[in-house]
Formats: structure tokens, sequence, C-alpha cells
């Protein structure tokens, strides 16, 4: 799973196929416990994952904190760190419920500002480094500036290259589940990377429209999370979510045909829908969402699983995808 490697832009930063997504180990939803968590990431590096994405949002610092401490005693330069930046945390004046509203199963200690200012990405890298315990970022992607978007271009994202001309961090970027504005900045920045969450999978390909091409025409390389858009695509059965909310029975249908498909040529669609993104030559990375040991072994054997060129063929025969969608051809 080490190679091969792919490099982020002009960065230098490489990573693998397979990024360990560390929102899960932050109590996304539910609780995860401290061991399933420290298991969690044990269990990716046995299977050869050497990039990691957090964020301070994830649990209001709980994803940092647990994944700095399982990554600090390997060796630093055998493995890539991304966090992100535009949400600070500040201690919640009277402390009280949970952050489920957000999507966390962990106490309100501590509340999230918007800050896409200058000196809110330097404080954010500052706070991170230090929840985390490690000695740098490999990676720092500005989070979610959906409602910020003209400062994010006008003071987060300059500052965001300075710290990256001073050697401060390896390489920036974007991180976002919409493809639209994404677009604008590969279009009007130098960015190293973007991370398209939900938009470029077996049910949704909105990043192809023109993300995809434009991050290919300008050497940006493109991390893609979401592959099961939030679980439709790993388990399809009425109740499954997409995009986070239940998902229409017509979806539910759509992803079902493709499971049979799948299962006809003898493919998990799991494996199928880790290994679809990887036909557009922008796509450097899937990031998977990992909870414990059991899923990141999981993810890690899907995405080496054989898919043939006869299952891209059959989901485009019977319009399940559209007939110019890129897919991966396998190795002679």
């Amino acid at each position: 799973m080490t190679a091969p490697l792919r490099t982020l832009g002009r960065s230098g930063v490489a990573v693998g196929e397979l990024a360990f997504g560390a929102a899960g180990i932050g109590n996304l939803f539910t609780p995860v416990t401290d061991a399933d968590a420290e298991q969690a990431v044990a269990a990716a590096w046995e299977c050869g994952v050497r990039y990691f994405d957090t964020a301070p949002h994830y649990g209001l610092g709980l994803s940092e904190r647990r994944l700095g401490r399982a990554l600090r005693g390997r060796p630093r330069d055998q493995y890539v760190l991304s966090t992100k930046v535009g949400r600070l945390l500040r201690p919640a004046p009277e402390p009280a419920g949970d952050d489920l509203a957000h999507g966390f199963a962990v106490p309100a200690t501590r509340h999230q500002v918007w800050d896409f200012s200058a000196v809110g990405i330097r404080r954010s890298i500052e706070d991170s480094l230090e929840r985390l315990g490690l000695d740098r970022i490999d990676v720092v992607y500005l989070h979610d500036p959906d409602d910020h978007a003209e400062q994010a271009l006008a003071e987060a994202y300059p500052e965001l290259a300075r710290l990256r001309a001073e050697g401060m961090v390896g390489a920036i970027g974007v991180g976002m589940n919409q493809a639209e504005l994404l677009t604008r900045f590969v279009r009007e920045t130098d960015l190293d990377a973007v991370l398209l969450a939900g938009r470029y999978s077996l049910l949704d390909q909105r990043g192809l429209t023109e993300l995809l091409p434009l991050a290919a025409e300008r050497g940006v390389g493109v991390v893609i999370g979401g592959v099961f858009n939030s679980g439709l695509l790993a388990d399809p059965r009425p109740g499954a979510t997409f995009d986070y909310a239940a998902a229409p029975a017509e979806l539910i249908a759509r992803a079902l045909d493709l499971k049979a498909v799948c299962e006809k040529h003898g493919v998990p669609l799991r494996a199928a829908a880790l290994r679809f993104p990887f036909g557009h030559p922008a796509v450097v990375s899937v990031l998977v969402g990992t909870r414990n040991a059991g899923e990141a072994r999981d993810a890690a054997a899907m995405l080496r699983h054989p898919v043939p060129d006869e299952l891209w063929a059959e989901l485009k025969d019977r319009d399940l995808l559209p007939p110019d969608v890129p897919t991966p051809q396998e190795a002679p």
C-alpha cells in the first residue's frame, strides 16, 4: 500500500493511494474508545497506510489529540499528516451538552469560531501542533470555506502560501464537499491539492464537470473523500445514508444495481467504490474514514481487490455510469 506514491502538485509531498480519515476517531456520530482509536491507526500502519488526515473540527480537537498520540512513536519522515484551518476552538463559557449538532459525540467544552484571517490561520496551525504533539504538519487544507470564500481567497490562501514559502508546511490545499468553489480556488490560486468529499463516486460524478480536468491541467493533486457517500455504497439497504441523510429510494435502488453488477464479477461494491476515482489522472489518493482496526484492514483489502475492466464496461452498458466517465484499467 505504500506504492505507488503520488506527489501533491509541485510540493514534493508524496502520498499513497489510501489515506486514513480521522473524523471517526474524533467520535463522529458515536463514541470511539481511546483503545479503538489507537488500534485503528496501528492497523492502518500495518497495512502500509502512510497518509493520515485530521482537523480541529473532528471532535473539537479529539481527533488531532488521538491521532498525534498514535503516531508519536513512529518515524516522522515515514508518513504524511494533514490537518485543516478555518475554525478555531475556544473554551465554552458555560459547557453543557455535546457537539452532536456538528456530528460529534463529545462534550461541548469548546466551541468553534470561523476564522479565515491570516492571523487565524497561523493560530490554528499553532493550536493543532500543540494538540498533535508533533513537530510539523505536512499538508494544510482550508476547511469548508463555503460561506467565507472571499476572505479565504484574500487572506487565508495568501497566508498559507507564505507558510509554504517559509517551509513551515509542505503543501497547501482546500477541502470541501462541493466542486464548484474548489474549481475557483484551483483556477485563481497556486494550490498543491484539493480534498473533494462525496462528489466523485460511483453515485455522484459532479467533480468531473470542471474540477478534475482543471486540476489535471494545472498539476493539482486531488484527494477524494466520501467514496461511500457516507454509507450507501458501503452497504446499500433501506435506511442507509447518503450525504449524512436518509438515502432516497431511487438512490438505494441504483446502489443495489451497482452492487449486483459488482457481485456478478466477483467484486465487493466497496472495492469498486474505492478503485473508481483512480480512473482520472488528477486523483492521487482516496481518503477513508476509519473508526477501528477492522475498518482499517477492510479498506486496505478492498483497495487491493482486483476490479476487471469488464465490470466498468457493464456499468456503462447498463447506464449505471456515464459513457464518458474515465475508469481504471486493469494492469496487463
